[in-house]
C-alpha cells in the first residue's frame, strides 16, 4: 500500500523513466484519495519533483495521467489542481459505476473459483464489522484509520471484479473506485451507519445460484444514499476551489 512519503528516486539508479513515472503516479494518487491534497488543491510539479527526487519530467506524466482520469485539471491561470466534481459529475461516475460493478457482479457469479468466493466472503464479513465498529466508536476512527477502512473497501469491488475474469473490466471499476471514494465523503459524512450486514448481503448474492439476484444485489449496493450524497454536497458546489479547500482543511 503506498504511503504519504515515497522513498527517493535518486536512491533507485536503476529506475526507468516509465517506472519513476508510475511512482509519481501512485504518490499523487494516494495524497489525493488520503486528502493529503484536498479538493480544490493546488499541485506544484516542482514540489513534488523535489520530495520524490526526480526531475518534473515524469511527475509531468503522471499529471497528464490523472487529468485523464478526472481527478486533477490544469489551466494557464490556475495551474494544476485536484479536480472538483460537479453534480454532473457524481451522477454520471455512479451511472458508470451501476454499469460495471453489476457486469462484475453477474460474471463473478458465473466464473469465479471456490476459493475467490470464500476470500469475498470473508471480506465482506470484515468489512461489515469494520463499518460498525466505525459507527459506533466514531472517536476510534482517526481520518487516517478511514482511508485505510477505505482501501479495504475497494479491495472487497476489486475482488469480485478480479473473480470475474475479466482484467479490463477490473481496470475500470479501479479508476471509477477512485472517483467515488475519497476523503472528502469521510469529513462530509463523518462516521454514517450502514443497513445490517450491507457488505455480507452482497457477498451472498453474488457467490449463490441466481445470476439475477447478483445483479441485484449491485445494483442496490451501488445506489444506496445517492440522493441524500447529493443533497449533502450541494453546499459544496457554489464554493470555489480555496474556498472547498480551506473548508476540508478545518474538519480535519
Amino acid at each position: 500500500m503506498p504511503t504519504d512519503t515515497l522513498p527517493s528516486m535518486a536512491q533507485q539508479p536503476s529506475a526507468q523513466p516509465g517506472n519513476l513515472a508510475d511512482a509519481a503516479y501512485r504518490h499523487i494518487l494516494e495524497r489525493i484519495l488520503s486528502g493529503a491534497l484536498p479538493l480544490g488543491a493546488e499541485i506544484s510539479r516542482r514540489v513534488l519533483a523535489r520530495d520524490l527526487g526526480m526531475s518534473a519530467l515524469p511527475v509531468s506524466e503522471a499529471l497528464q495521467r490523472l487529468e485523464q482520469e478526472s481527478l486533477v485539471e490544469s489551466g494557464r491561470r490556475v495551474g494544476t489542481r485536484v479536480r472538483i466534481p460537479t453534480p454532473q459529475d457524481i451522477r454520471g461516475h455512479c451511472t458508470v459505476r451501476e454499469a460495471l460493478e453489476t457486469q462484475a457482479a453477474r460474471l463473478f457469479q458465473e466464473r469465479a473459483r471456490s476459493s475467490e468466493r470464500e476470500q469475498v466472503t470473508a471480506l465482506a464479513a470484515k468489512l461489515d464489522r469494520l463499518y460498525e465498529a466505525s459507527a459506533d466508536h466514531p472517536e476510534r476512527f482517526s481520518g487516517a484509520r478511514l482511508y485505510k477502512l477505505r482501501l479495504e473497501h475497494k479491495r472487497f469491488h476489486l475482488l469480485i471484479a478480479r473473480g470475474a475474469a475479466c482484467p479490463y473490466l477490473e481496470l475500470q471499476i479501479e479508476k471509477n473506485q477512485n472517483l467515488v471514494f475519497s476523503s472528502f465523503y469521510d469529513r462530509l459524512f463523518g462516521d454514517r451507519r450502514l443497513p445490517f450486514q450491507w457488505h455480507g448481503m452482497l457477498a451472498s448474492a453474488v457467490c449463490g445460484l441466481d445470476v439475477d439476484a447478483a445483479d441485484r444485489a449491485a445494483r442496490r449496493h451501488v445506489r444506496h444514499h445517492l440522493e441524500e450524497i447529493m443533497y449533502r454536497l450541494e453546499p459544496f458546489f457554489s464554493l470555489d476551489a480555496v474556498q472547498i479547500a480551506s473548508s476540508l482543511g478545518k474538519g480535519k
